[in-house]
């Protein structure tokens, strides 16, 4: 196991011996111990243990220490698996309702005996968690709405964790001796934000070894249904898959039909019926009482017969230039294919860094050489540092003083010519309720670029919080503001804000929005890009990695720029370094 896998397994030992009602002094062991862990580096933990001298970390004790030994040995802990065995499974699972922690579990099963969600559900209906000393009616009702959110929400997956199960799946239909084709459909191949479930399209002519393969899979719960040239799947996680296996003549027809959506393939079947034909998963036909004669076999000839390769040729026969997945939502593509003018959009390799991520200053779990390190692993140019304010006590926010020694620590990694990728120094800076940023102006002059963002008091008025934001934007010292509404994905919805009018003072003051990548976030949310990008709105692709592993994050953000038709023009972080050097500087007046 990496070190962070350790923290993971250290901190979640924690919650659970806090479930079961242990010391807490005990408790507070298995925390600290993971923050110790975090801030050192792997290489240097591999060297700790093998010259045993891991004791000597502050905040790792023997037993710590025998423990983590062994997780990183072996990846696996006989304490931890009997722990989690000895947890009754429902009181594991209130743990993801939000604002429900160890204590208040603990307290509702000592109090009311509740061991689930169901029981949990029963007892804020008829008011007795309200009557509990510590809860009160705005927490049951905050813990009501949070199991409807549960519930609601539960049905969808995020992209990522969808693309995850996804890949694999994929790579392993292809190197079947019986398919000839396979793709991932479905709105995971559109890039939407969350995916209710998987589609998997091959063409293959001997299906039952590959039905065979996919209801064997590795983490499959239970075949929900199984035939000649159909196959569903629900894995561990609750995502179903489903497979159809198709002649490798109809497999372009049922890509493009099964990729959608709904809206888009309406309006290529009628764009097909008004030259006399009908679009299906299954072919290109003519259409009866539809269109004339000539007019059939000339768009037939097009589409070679109904024997096309790809897509490409699909779309030609029907007049129109190739429509990326990510933009087949039936908002404006299929005119736009038809008149030549679709954009090249944005692609992965056209990112040259990125400036929102954190490092274990504040709440990252990686130093800032392994962050340094892990962009450079990418081939990127830059990488920006913006650690949380001193506001964000939760998030281990940054003193004046602790951030101006980071910015010291940061150019002489820089001078060091340690790695090839520039780091520039930054800040996420708290927008106060009143729009004030969480630093005064003498400590922001010394960063490269200010991330504004805010992180607290979310339920004001729209009015007010639009008013926040735009204060915010007009300080001078503003470079970008993150994830502008606060939503999180299958957690909670954002904040009320005025999107456009924060856009259009963004454009007036000359201030970035950015993209964050994070899975969890994709927010400015794609559907506002568009026409925030024509009127002038500059865009940064940020994945606010708290870890190494989450700056490969924004391929997440590369799928959502890519249905908000953003190109690289309109993308701070595409440009080289000697561009986004000159443009922050004209930005900070240095």
């Amino acid at each position: 196991m990496t070190k962070n896998e350790i923290a993971d397994v250290l901190a979640e030992i924690g919650t659970l011996l806090e479930l079961k009602g242990e010391n807490p002094f005990k408790v507070r062991a298995y925390q600290a111990g993971a923050r110790a862990l975090e801030a050192i580096e792997d290489d240097e933990l591999a060297r700790l243990i093998a010259e045993e001298k891991l004791e000597t970390v502050k905040g790792i004790g023997e037993a710590l220490a025998q423990k983590i030994t062994e997780l990183h040995a072996t990846g696996r802990l006989e304490f931890f698996d009997r722990l989690k065995a000895s947890i009754e499974p429902g009181l594991a699972e209130m743990l993801q309702i939000p604002g429900l922690g160890p204590k208040k579990i603990r307290a509702l099963h000592d109090k009311l005996g509740i061991a689930d969600i169901a029981a949990l559900t029963a007892a804020c209906t008829d008011g007795r968690v309200a009557a509990l000393d510590g809860f009160g009616e705005k927490t049951q009702e905050k813990i009501l709405a949070g199991i409807r959110n549960r519930e609601a929400y539960g049905r969808r997956h995020m992209w990522w964790d969808a693309e995850e199960i996804a890949a694999p799946i994929v790579a392993g239909l292809r190197k079947l001796p019986q398919v000839k084709r396979a793709e991932a459909a479905g709105s995971l191949r559109r890039g939407m934000e969350t995916v209710g479930d998987l589609d998997f399209i091959v063409a293959a002519e001997d299906v039952a070894p590959v039905v065979g393969w996919f209801t064997n899979l590795a983490g499959v719960k239970e075949v929900t249904a199984q035939g000649e040239t159909k196959a569903s799947v629900r894995f561990e996680s609750g995502l179903q898959a489903d497979l159809r296996i198709v002649p490798d003549d109809q497999f372009v027809f049922a890509l493009h039909h099964f990729t959608g959506s709904k809206d888009h393939n309406v309006q290529m079947r009628q764009r097909a019926l008004s030259r006399g034909l009908s679009l299906s998963e299954w072919g290109l036909v003519p259409a009866e009482g539809e269109g004339t004669a000539k007019e059939k076999a000339e768009t037939l000839k097009k589409a070679k017969g109904g024997k096309l390769k790809n897509e490409t040729e699909l779309f030609a026969a029907l007049g129109l230039s190739f429509i990326p997945p990510e933009l087949r939502e039936g908002l404006g593509e299929i005119e736009a294919a038809e008149k030549g003018e679709l954009p090249r959009l944005v692609e992965l390799g056209d990112l040259r860094g990125a400036f929102h991520n954190h490092t274990t200053a504040s709440d990252g779990r990686n130093t800032l050489a392994e962050m340094a390190a892990a962009a450079e692993a990418l081939g990127w140019d830059y990488l920006g540092i913006a650690d949380h304010s001193k506001s964000s006590y939760q998030a281990n926010g940054l003193s004046e003083e602790r951030l101006l020694k980071q910015v010291a620590e940061i150019h002489a990694l820089n001078a060091s010519k340690r790695f090839t990728t520039h780091v520039f120094t930054g800040t996420e800076c708290d927008i106060l309720p009143d729009g004030r940023l969480d630093f005064e102006d003498a400590v922001l002059a010394k960063l490269d670029y200010v991330v504004a963002s805010v992180h607290n008091v979310f339920t004001q008025e729209e009015g007010v919080m639009t008013a926040r934001l735009i204060r915010a934007i007009e300080h001078p010292r503003t470079t970008m503001i993150g994830h502008l509404t606060g939503r999180l994905l299958l957690r909670r919805e954002g904040y009320r804000v005025d999107v456009g009018k924060v856009v259009d003072a963004a454009i007036a003051n000359r201030v970035i929005i950015e993209l964050n990548a994070s899975p969890w976030r994709l927010d400015l949310d794609w559907r506002h890009w568009r026409k925030a990008a024509e009127k002038g709105l500059l865009c940064a692709i940020n994945p606010d990695a708290h870890e190494t592993g989450g700056l490969e994050q924004v391929r997440a953000g590369i799928n959502s720029a890519r249905k908000g038709w953003l190109t690289k023009e309109s993308i701070l972080n595409t440009r080289g370094l000697p561009a986004v050097k000159k443009y922050l500087s004209t930005r900070t007046g240095k």
